[in-house]
């Protein structure tokens, strides 16, 4: 039987995990590993305020959309992350005025292309979550849009995580990509992050048909949509083979992260929590610029 120390840690860390998670600081982390795995690819120096912005406006976009939506009675509500976050409704309205001022003075170091690209990227993302379009007297957003939510969460994240590296190194460092590149590298982690997406939308299948949602699971069941998530990851690897001059680390550490999110994508069709979702999937995101890393280090 656990004694009094190791339940005090055992609560201590669950507490510290849930607040990393459920704050969606552990998603703007992500944000950052993102894009810092595309100035890896790119053989570019990080730069800060780059990677400080996409953590702000993560955390800020997160947090914005899980308070817009919040459910009748949220204490009473299935999800843990729910419960967790309207009980914590204060420290969360906090965080997220935080990450907005944050934004804020970090887009004034941005190039007039990458401000032209943050506002677009604004644009869509307040569509996704406001209510501004109707038909037939009936309010909705673009998530209410058929198989529209997926497309767009994607694009959002690769175009954030990829485009805007691409743009400020551009800018900063001389180092232009051509458009081939810049397209196949965006075309990839639009993959990638659409893949990841599915098991959230799948996990959510009752609760998006009650809000009217027509996400993939909805549209087409659960069994195919994992087939679908895994349809898109061998598409990323096929894109990955045929456009490769050389097996080198970075190579062979990509291949190693799509492999591993497959694995985690099958059993999450075994009906896992919520901490598989929000720490075990989502971290891929992490855990491929980790992977680089190691096997970079490896290789050399």
């Amino acid at each position: 039987m656990p004694g009094p120390r190791s339940l005090f840690i055992k609560k201590t860390f669950r507490q510290i995990l849930d607040f990393l998670l459920f704050s969606n600081i552990f998603i703007g982390i992500c944000a950052v590993a993102q894009a810092a795995v595309t100035f890896h690819l790119l053989k570019a120096d990080c730069e800060e305020y780059v990677l400080a912005l996409l953590f702000c406006s993560t955390l800020a976009l997160y947090n914005f959309s899980m308070l817009l939506v919040k459910p009748a009675q949220p204490l009473k509500s299935p999800y843990r992350r729910v419960r967790w976050i309207f009980s914590n409704y204060r420290l969360m309205v906090t965080i997220t005025l935080i990450a907005v001022l944050g934004i804020i003075p970090l887009a004034l170091f941005l190039s007039t292309a990458s401000k032209v690209l943050l506002l677009f990227l604004a644009i869509i993302a307040v569509s996704y979550n406001l209510p501004l379009f109707s038909m037939n007297d009936k309010k909705f957003g673009l998530r209410n849009v058929p198989g529209l939510k997926l497309f767009l969460i994607a694009l959002i994240w690769s175009l954030s995580c990829v485009l805007l590296p691409i743009l400020e190194t551009a800018d900063r460092q001389g180092l232009v990509v051509p458009l081939d590149d810049a397209i196949l590298l965006i075309a990839k982690r639009f993959l990638f992050i659409a893949a990841i997406t599915v098991p959230f939308d799948i996990r959510d299948l009752f609760q998006d048909q009650k809000y009217d949602l027509k996400t993939i699971p909805v549209v087409w069941g659960e069994k195919k949509a994992y087939l679908f998530c895994q349809a898109l990851l061998i598409i990323y690897l096929t894109l990955l083979f045929a456009f490769t001059d050389q097996f080198n680390a970075d190579f062979i550490g990509l291949t190693l992260t799509i492999f591993l999110t497959g694995w985690l994508i099958f059993k999450a069709e075994f009906k896992k929590n919520e901490y598989y979702y929000f720490l075990l999937i989502d971290g891929m995101m992490i855990l491929q610029y980790l992977v680089l890393l190691g096997t970079n280090w490896i290789h050399f």
